[in-house]
């Protein structure tokens, strides 16, 4: 028993700090419907698309056509075997060119419903995409005054992401929760397994000292005429 006790007050120890981060990081992402975290209610949904008088792209092979309204104007993103994006106008099937600045502005303003005044725009490169895109795509950058960034594909023009000062937060807790702060995706690594694994070790621990002690009070009692 003295023994046992030794380990579980070791072990809470090592895992106390973990365990709270666990606990806290865990408490505040469940307080938040996962919707309100991804923004829904400030992204606007894609306009209907009237397929009369659309034409197909006459264009290399593709795995994938998708149609989407960009800002009033309906679009088809081809997915080329290899996997590269490629939009073409729906209206007479030619190639369009990547998203400029203004052509990004205006989709950002179709797609946010939110009452923030846009403020700026910043492209970036694939390789240097924010982390809080999670995707490594060249795309354009739409701050509005609420601290909203609205992301748009710079290739494609589709909206990758909406992120919002309630999402970056959630991200932060979801980081700390897989003691990933970095790239805030690894869920597999020795760190968190290590902890995991001592956290189930107190938990057996504490288990088997709480059931011995029980025993134990009930032995006595049984023992002792008084009782």
């Amino acid at each position: 028993m003295r023994r046992l006790a030794r380990w579980h007050i070791w072990l809470g120890w090592l895992v106390g700090v973990p365990l709270l981060l666990w606990t806290a990081s865990g408490l505040f992402m469940a307080s938040w419907p996962i919707e309100e975290v991804r923004g829904a209610h400030l992204r606007a949904e894609p306009g209907a698309v009237a397929l009369a008088g659309l034409v197909v792209p006459q264009a290399a092979p593709v795995t994938k056509l998708t149609l989407v309204d960009e800002a009033g104007r309906p679009v088809w993103v081809a997915t080329l075997a290899g996997g590269a994006l490629r939009r073409f106008d729906a209206k007479n099937g030619l190639a369009l060119p990547a998203v400029e600045e203004a052509e990004a502005r205006a989709i950002a303003l179709a797609t946010y419903r939110g009452e923030a005044r846009l403020v700026g725009m910043a492209r970036f490169a694939a390789d240097k995409a924010p982390i809080e895109l999670r995707r490594e795509r060249p795309s354009w950058q739409a701050r509005f005054g609420d601290d909203t960034h609205l992301y748009i594909d710079a290739g494609t023009g589709e909206v990758l992401a909406v992120r919002t000062r309630l999402w970056r937060a959630y991200d932060f807790m979801w980081g700390l929760h897989i003691m990933d702060l970095e790239g805030r995706e690894n869920s597999h690594h020795p760190v968190l397994i290590g902890f995991a694994a001592l956290a189930v070790a107190g938990s057996v621990v504490g288990v088997v000292l709480l059931f011995r002690r029980r025993r134990a009070r009930r032995r006595f009692a049984a023992s002792d005429p008084a009782a």
